[in-house]
């Protein structure tokens, strides 16, 4: 109930501002109230819920900070696990990454959302590769806010560029490149930055009030 809840917020099929009522909820997915009201308090406890007294339980507006936040604690993360894996240098995890991109410019017409799960792949086997799956594991959860963003931008801009990307992440990790492997992920990561003003700006009434003129300058 959680996840699946969690994803239909992450791909805005739930839109922000929506109403969220236990008692529809539970009739949605033939249950009862109780694993609904359990979803809910993970959900807010996530920021993708927000109760409101007296008035009821909403969907949560994409907060810009939230995303900044996660986005900046992501490429430090991230950055430190693409050393890892060139440093590694094994040869294997390359080919892997490297079939990894084919399947996921082949996802590109199937449409975002298999591409967005080829991506979830992708950076997790970066983790595995280094050594520190449980980082992506905590990545996961803090990223939320990143990922709601992110299913606004693959309908809005080009996959081709993010293909490109991951694979000059791949390409250092095969030639055991540190230092490009790092300056790689950080340049893929800091893609949001450009991206987001835009987002916003096309989608004001999913995004807190707070606006990202103010929050990205």
């Amino acid at each position: 109930m959680h996840l699946a809840l969690r994803r239909r917020i992450l791909r805005n099929e739930l839109a922000p501002g929506t109403r969220m009522s236990e008692i529809d909820t539970a009739a949605d997915y033939e249950v009862s109230r109780q694993p609904v009201r359990e979803a809910f308090i993970k959900l807010a406890e996530e920021g993708l819920l927000e109760v409101r007294p007296q008035r009821g339980t909403f969907v949560r507006k994409i907060s810009i900070k939230a995303v900044m936040d996660a986005r900046f604690v992501r490429e430090a993360v991230e950055s430190d696990v693409v050393r890892a894996a060139a440093r590694a240098h094994d040869p294997e995890v390359a080919a892997d990454l490297l079939r990894q991109i084919d399947d996921q410019r082949r996802a590109v017409e199937e449409g975002f959302e298999r591409f967005i799960q080829l991506d979830e792949r992708f950076h997790q086997t970066l983790a595995q590769a280094a050594g520190v799956s449980g980082a992506w594991q905590v990545l996961e959860t803090l990223k939320l806010q990143m990922d709601r963003v992110r299913y606004l931008s693959v309908m809005r801009f080009p996959m081709e560029k993010l293909l490109a990307q991951h694979e000059a992440v791949a390409r250092a990790i095969e030639a055991g490149d540190e230092a490009a492997a790092e300056a790689a992920m950080r340049h893929h990561l800091r893609e949001i930055l450009s991206d987001l003003p835009e987002i916003a700006l096309a989608n004001p009434d999913l995004f807190e009030q707070s606006g990202p003129a103010r929050d990205l300058g």
